[in-house]
């Protein structure tokens, strides 16, 4: 029997930018869209931390609008 090596995949800037863009543009969570573009959570969650550095988006700033204070009302009835 031969053994088999998983061969490791490369991907281009671009599809690790667009790819952190699901999940950072969408509000989807990391697993969500690691699932259903093929991904390890680890290596996407990894993409979007740098992602967010590079927008300059890794920290919220400013007071919430009116649509994100309604949806964070939203959220806190639900988990509560």
């Amino acid at each position: 029997m031969s053994e088999q090596r998983k061969q490791r995949r490369s991907y281009t800037e671009e599809y690790k930018r667009e790819a952190a863009g699901l999940v950072i543009d969408t509000g989807r969570s990391v697993a969500a869209v690691a699932g259903e573009i093929g991904l390890g959570e680890q290596t996407l969650g990894r993409w979007v931390k740098l992602e967010k550095t590079r927008r300059g988006t890794g920290e919220p700033t400013g007071a919430l609008g009116e649509d994100e204070r309604a949806e964070l009302k939203r959220l806190r009835r639900e988990n509560f």
